[in-house]
């Protein structure tokens, strides 16, 4: 029984719940060691929130004790989040232990003379209380691994890539538990915006990262097609600006209208979504080629998808121009006289992307508009390519298109046979 002194100790500090979750997560989480390298929107929003809700549950909890379940529910699915993360335990248990400490800092501050009995009976109540917080937290974060374990077949992900890419068969594919019953549906996904965030980011931060990305992905397809059996990988963006992704639905030939919506939640960005259908298992690799590039060319026009996701009807005309071969390498080649200049080569890019609104390139390149026309008219006195003619942006988009292809092709360089 909680007495009359300790009720209202620890409603004075209710108070200070908000402000103790900024302090904690700006101050006293930074000690613990590889915090730093988490994720922003991790700990400036969901780490902050859990410490909200731990503070308020337990100084409200002092007035009117919950129950066990209601008490520690949102610890148990946080460390289970964590945990498909790959946020390691020894950080999540000492940023709780800090969290206790910090909240016991708040206790000792806000008591008055007087109140000291009342200070001891609340730190006796919150040791106990931590006990049950470890208890609940280590075993909801071991269950979520051991799960993890389980399901994450080793090589599935590279057995899906070569899938994708056609150099695993039908067989070889089945007998590794991948399921190719057609009819199936091919996605393609890259963020709306290209940026460099995520360029060169290794470590934890960038693991933790991707592995909330693949982990919203999944659940995004697999809600979107009410199906458990989506196969989706995340891949690196050459140079920034390749698909992020791309995922394989067996039994679909369409997709609902909401899935652009629906993967950019999972995937925590806005994306780009192209989807191509294949028949059966033979046509994989083309289907998924194809979906690749209708993304690249929807986001290099920026095209906003309408109902499922961009479609090869969409970009038929510029899909067409930025095909390999004779003329594919003359049109490459217009932009050879600029390859040096990664500055007119963004502005080019970025200014196609936005539909030739110059204020909004110069926004996203953090530039003044006067840069955008200075770097387009110096573009022009290189390259030939007149951006305010329409048959010289098309080509311009076609020779940025079969550049960024041929980049990302192994042994072949922008310009080149």
């Amino acid at each position: 029984m909680v007495t009359d002194d300790a009720r209202a100790l620890a409603l004075r500090c209710e108070t200070r719940a908000n402000s103790l979750a900024r302090r904690l997560s700006r101050e006293f989480f930074g000690t613990v060691p590889g915090y730093d390298l988490l994720p922003s929107d991790l700990k400036d929003l969901e780490i902050a929130a859990t410490v909200r809700h731990g503070v308020r549950t337990f100084l409200r909890g002092v007035v009117a004790p919950p129950s066990a379940a209601d008490a520690y529910r949102v610890f148990a699915e946080r460390a289970a989040q964590r945990a498909e993360e790959g946020v390691p335990l020894d950080l999540l248990l000492r940023a709780y232990a800090l969290g206790v400490h910090g909240l016991w800092q708040v206790l000792r501050r806000e008591a008055r003379p007087g109140e000291e009995a009342a200070l001891a009976e609340l730190v006796d109540l919150l040791l106990r209380t931590q006990s049950e917080v470890v208890g609940v937290v280590t075993r909801s974060y071991l269950d979520a691994a051991a799960a993890l374990a389980q399901e994450d077949r080793p090589g599935q992900d590279l057995l899906v890539r070569r899938v994708l890419d056609g150099t695993c068969g039908p067989e070889e594919a089945r007998a590794g538990g991948l399921s190719l019953d057609g009819p199936l549906l091919l996605v393609a996904f890259a963020a709306r915006v290209p940026h460099d965030a995520d360029r060169g980011r290794h470590g934890p931060e960038g693991a933790v990262v991707r592995r909330r990305r693949l982990r919203g992905v999944r659940s995004a397809l697999n809600r979107s097609f009410g199906t458990d059996a989506a196969l989706a990988v995340l891949e690196p963006e050459p140079d920034g600006h390749g698909p992020a992704g791309r995922a394989l639905v067996a039994g679909r030939s369409e997709a609902p209208d909401d899935l652009p919506g629906s993967l950019s939640r999972g995937y925590g960005e806005t994306v780009h979504v192209a989807v191509v259908a294949a028949p059966d298992a033979s046509g994989i690799a083309e289907a998924a080629g194809t979906a690749r590039e209708i993304v690249r060319i929807a986001r290099a026009r920026g095209l906003v998808p309408d109902g499922p996701g961009h479609r090869l009807d969409d970009v038929l005309l510029e899909f067409h121009l930025s095909r390999p071969g004779p003329s594919g390498d003359r049109i490459a080649a217009l932009l050879d006289p600029v390859a040096r200049r990664p500055e007119l080569l963004a502005t080019l890019r970025t200014h196609l992307e936005l539909r030739m609104d110059r204020r909004a390139t110069a926004a996203r390149l953090g530039v003044h508009p006067n840069t955008v026309d200075k770097r387009l008219a110096r573009l022009t006195a290189l390259t030939g390519l007149d951006l305010t003619l329409p048959h010289d942006t098309a080509l311009a988009l076609a020779a940025q298109l079969l550049r960024e292809a041929r980049a990302e092709a192994p042994g072949r360089e922008p310009g080149g046979g």
